[in-house]
């Protein structure tokens, strides 16, 4: 578990991107459209609006002894308040615009980026039991002292209020936790045990994970790993990562399949994100990015096995990952790349890999995982780091960019958030992001996860399609707990 929960309050702001078309709504209401060149520069501009340039900070967060953001409240985490939500994989867009405009389908049809104005969060600290309400002050606005006081005062009153037992069991979500609160097609082959599970009607019937219907039938993905192979052998590339799409009605809290989660697959990023028709409900083991106090960090992570069912097979799963050449090379190939990227934002001689090949372990799965810093460039900033990164490699392949043409020709639907980032630039100039896997996106009743394996020149197409099912599997059994009712 994480030391610290932030539960981010309903946000007033949002600011929402598709294809280049930008929109700002306030209220419910917009109030800004603008067709930009750039979004990620529109990005940058966004925020600095809510910079007070006299005072080189963000507007705030004040405590009531005068601490300032210069002098900030001792214990609160890295991030208080910021832009939060997500970049979608078509970022690339903006990123590599010789990609050009996706031209397949999404079902889910949520916007390109999605980010969230958050002034207002509540930040648990889990190791010392201490709860912290931040709100961030305008100096421009006035008597925004006393207003804030008043707020402080209402917030905190209403965290006083005990939630009722019913209210948690439904998954209701209060003002306090809003914001943190079909076409069928190929039917998968039975997989598991059943599972009880509401269907659209509300009503209760077994199901297995079958029930998950993918984009791919398991013949059509082996089929694109074998084309996946020729490209390799072409010398066009030496990875790139396939993903499947998998999709079934869903009619239950979102917050509970977020508890489910928890629960089953707690791990290094945990999120839950109400965003009125769209929830993001996530357990992601990897970062795209950090930007902490100037320093760069990417985390590749690339090697899979599943887990034993003791200690030992754990055991011996571990070494026969660490010595297995498919891949060891693949990791190498992923560590190197994740070098290049930092460095394309870092000062010349900073970047290090300072853990390397490490073996970290989830509910069903384990990975071989290295971690990469280097020293920001004084004149780059969160945007410039996050445009170096994104994607990362380990959801792309290598070279990046040819991987991400092979991934449009072979992948029958756009990913939408699936391998993109999610998570918040911080009014501070920090940013802690997020790969989107490990995610489930309901939307409609429905309910979308995605999952992929790196293709390299020695994989064999019915292994990928295994790796991309026991990713999965954590989501499927938090589906299936989640529909029983917790």
């Amino acid at each position: 578990w994480g030391r610290y929960s932030i539960i981010g309050l309903p946000a007033r702001t949002l600011l929402r991107v598709i294809g280049h078309d930008v929109t700002v709504e306030k209220d419910g209401k917009i109030v800004e459209r603008e067709t930009v060149a750039d979004p990620l520069d529109y990005v940058r501009t966004f925020k600095a609006r809510y910079t007070v340039p006299a005072m080189g900070t963000s507007r705030g967060p004040r405590a009531r002894d005068g601490a300032t953001a210069d002098s900030p409240v001792p214990g609160l985490p890295r991030f208080t308040g910021g832009l939060v939500g997500y970049f979608g994989y078509e970022t690339i867009r903006y990123v590599e615009p010789r990609l050009g405009k996706m031209a397949k389908p999404d079902a889910v049809g949520a916007p390109d980026i999605l980010l969230m104005v958050s002034d207002e969060v509540v930040v648990f600290d889990n190791l010392r039991g201490k709860l912290y309400v931040v709100i961030h002050v305008n100096p421009a606005v006035e008597d925004a002292w006393n207003k804030a006081n008043q707020r402080l005062d209402e917030l905190v009153a209403k965290l006083n209020e005990s939630a009722t037992a019913p209210d948690l069991m439904k998954g209701r979500t209060s003002e306090a936790s809003r914001a943190s609160d079909s076409a069928r097609g190929p039917r998968l082959d039975p997989i598991g045990e059943g599972v009880a599970h509401v269907g659209k009607s509300g009503g209760s019937k077994s199901v297995s994970e079958a029930d998950f219907v993918s984009a791919f039938t398991q013949e059509g993905f082996e089929k694109a790993v074998g084309k996946s192979l020729e490209y390799i052998r072409a010398g066009d590339i030496m990875q790139v990562v396939l993903s499947q799409r998998l999709t079934i009605p869903y009619a239950a809290a979102p917050l509970d399949l977020y508890r489910a989660l928890r629960t089953l697959n707690p791990s290094p990023y945990m999120y839950f994100m109400d965003l009125g028709d769209l929830h993001i409900v996530g357990s992601s083991p990897e970062i795209l990015v950090r930007l902490e106090d100037g320093q760069v960090t990417v985390r590749p992570i690339a090697g899979t096995r599943p887990r034993g069912a003791t200690e030992a097979e754990d055991q011996a799963l571990e070494k026969e990952l660490l010595t297995d050449p498919k891949e060891r090379a693949e990791h190498i190939m992923l560590v190197d790349l994740g070098r290049n990227d930092v460095g394309r934002v870092a000062r010349t001689g900073s970047v290090r890999v300072t853990d390397k090949m490490m073996i970290e372990r989830y509910s069903h799965v384990m990975h071989i995982v290295s971690n990469v810093t280097g020293e920001l460039k004084p004149d780059m900033d969160a945007v410039d780091v996050l445009r170096a990164t994104f994607p990362a490699g380990t959801v792309s392949g290598a070279p990046k960019v040819r991987a991400m043409e092979i991934i449009e020709e072979l992948e029958p639907t756009r990913r939408g958030i699936y391998s993109g980032a999610v998570g918040y630039i911080g009014w501070n100039g920090n940013m802690d992001t997020a790969i989107a896997i490990r995610t489930a996106v309901i939307r409609d009743k429905t309910l979308y996860i995605q999952a992929g394996a790196g293709i390299v020149a020695d994989s064999v197409p019915r292994s990928e399609w295994n790796e991309t099912m026991n990713k999965a599997r954590a989501i499927f059994r938090a589906v299936a707990m989640a529909c029983k009712g917790l």
